[in-house]
């Protein structure tokens, strides 16, 4: 990977697929977004800055947005529908002129989500009723498949595999292994579509793959604008999908995958475990095999002790059991997760769900409603004992959604070096694994790539 380039680029680019045929109404909302120098525009110019910078090594949002402050993209109207100028691009995207044809496809995927994404926000049809979450699952569903994600005739089975980005050589070589061996079982990948874990996985099953001689290996990529800067896609994706916020990026992986794993990672990877097993410890939820193996070299043991003694000193015994660990064994767990998947594709059979999206699965309003990172919200959160584990599970979620704010996002940012570290507050026996497991990722570099010295964005308040 290469640092922030000084090289910029002017140039104009057409979409094809499905965004080479547009309709007037189209057409005008995108142009009308940047006439107006909207939010909407400037979400835009965002996520598709973060596509063209794939490949640097920076997870710093705030850094590459000052960097290519003067970038631009810019819908011009045609006849047969619209073009897009590229005003001052990164040099890196481009080879002899042209755009990278993997970066371009990502690109237009950003034009599509973020289109759709807006058409989803200002639909009756994805309203959703005091106390329903069927309107937000609604809208997961529409842009996934617009994106084109499903598929009902392959049943291959997608694996979602979760791990931090600021991982060592030793662990992202773990990563490629145990895809690899999923590759040769001709499972489908889906990550968080950045480096590290997100594309070590990738990487070692497009092997499996080519082994296999499997040429419709599906290698998904799911971001939100809020992390794609810090984590642009990895060149191996090859279905980007941008949802609208963190909890609908969660809902989309849990709805769509038919097995996990967790791999070493940062405080990006906690929220994720948390999010699931508290999905999965909703008593709607108990009977719904849902495969989940934590897995790393065997160096990583010290790791997922602290995390399994986290988990169960906060979320007790019963989230323990909903999850198995493999140290140091890619066979054995691409062997577990092909029964795992096995045994999901005979549930749903049994049960009349969708094979492609887990309709069944009961996700409360408490996960899916976005969880806005301020000072103030994160003092407020419940962290004590005194309630159901699951909704334990939601408020320590949001914990380490806003450490991952603080640490990689521009707002974050901005907001910890005007106000000062995030204050967490609550039940002692609560708060103390906690500051223990958040210091063991600050000890093992866990929080941002390791360039600079880490100051913490967080406190932990006795």
């Amino acid at each position: 990977m290469s640092p922030l380039q000084q090289d910029r680029v002017d140039a104009t680019i057409s979409p094809d697929g499905t965004l080479g045929v547009l309709s007037q109404h189209e057409v005008q909302n995108i142009l009308g977004s940047s006439e107006e120098q909207g939010e909407l525009h400037e979400l835009f110019r965002r996520c598709a800055l973060a596509v063209l910078n794939t490949g640097t090594d920076v997870d710093d949002s705030r850094a590459v947005l000052e960097h290519y402050h003067d970038f631009d993209i810019i819908p011009q109207q045609r006849d047969w529908g619209i073009q897009f100028g590229l005003q001052n691009a990164p040099a890196d995207a481009f080879v002899d002129g042209e755009l990278i044809h993997g970066i371009r496809e990502h690109l237009f995927a950003v034009v599509r989500d973020i289109h759709s994404a807006h058409e989803t926000r200002h639909s009756t049809y994805f309203d959703h009723a005091e106390g329903e979450s069927s309107g937000i699952t609604n809208a997961v569903f529409h842009i996934l498949r617009r994106a084109t994600i499903f598929d009902r005739h392959d049943h291959s089975g997608l694996v979602v595999c979760w791990g931090g980005h600021s991982i060592g050589r030793e662990e992202y070589s773990y990563t490629k292994e145990v895809g690899y061996q999923l590759g040769l079982r001709n499972l489908n990948i889906c990550t968080g579509c950045g480096p590290g874990a997100m594309k070590g996985p990738m990487k070692g099953a497009t092997f499996g793959h080519a082994k296999q001689r499997n040429r419709e290996g599906r290698y998904i990529g799911l971001t939100e604008p809020g992390i794609i800067a810090a984590e642009p896609p990895n060149p191996i994706v090859s279905n980007l999908v941008v949802l609208p916020d963190i909890e609908k990026r969660l809902e989309a992986f849990v709805r769509t995958g038919h097995a996990f794993i967790l791999f070493p990672g940062g405080p990006g990877s906690a929220e994720e475990l948390l999010y699931l097993l508290g999905i999965l410890l909703h008593p709607e939820n108990r009977d719904i095999p849902f495969p989940l193996i934590l897995t790393g070299p065997e160096s990583s043991h010290d790791y997922f002790e602290r995390l399994n003694t986290f988990v169960g000193k906060t979320l007790g015994y019963e989230a323990q059991q909903r999850y198995k660990i493999i140290l140091n064994d890619p066979i054995a767990v691409a062997r577990t997760v092909t029964r795992g998947v096995q045994e999901v594709s005979e549930y749903r059979k049994q049960s009349g769900d969708a094979y492609f999206f887990n309709w069944q699965l009961h996700i409360d309003l408490l996960f899916q409603h976005p969880f806005h990172v301020t000072h103030e919200s994160m003092a407020a959160l419940n962290l004590h004992k005194d309630q159901d584990h699951h909704l334990l599970a939601a408020n320590l979620r949001k914990a380490f959604s806003g450490i991952v704010a603080g640490n990689v996002r521009e707002e974050g940012i901005c907001s910890v070096e005007k106000h000062g570290p995030y204050q967490l507050s609550g039940d002692a026996d609560l708060m103390a694994p906690l500051g223990e497991l958040l210091q063991e990722f600050v000890d093992q570099h866990r929080m941002k790539l390791p360039t600079h010295t880490y100051t913490p964005c967080y406190e932990i308040v006795k």
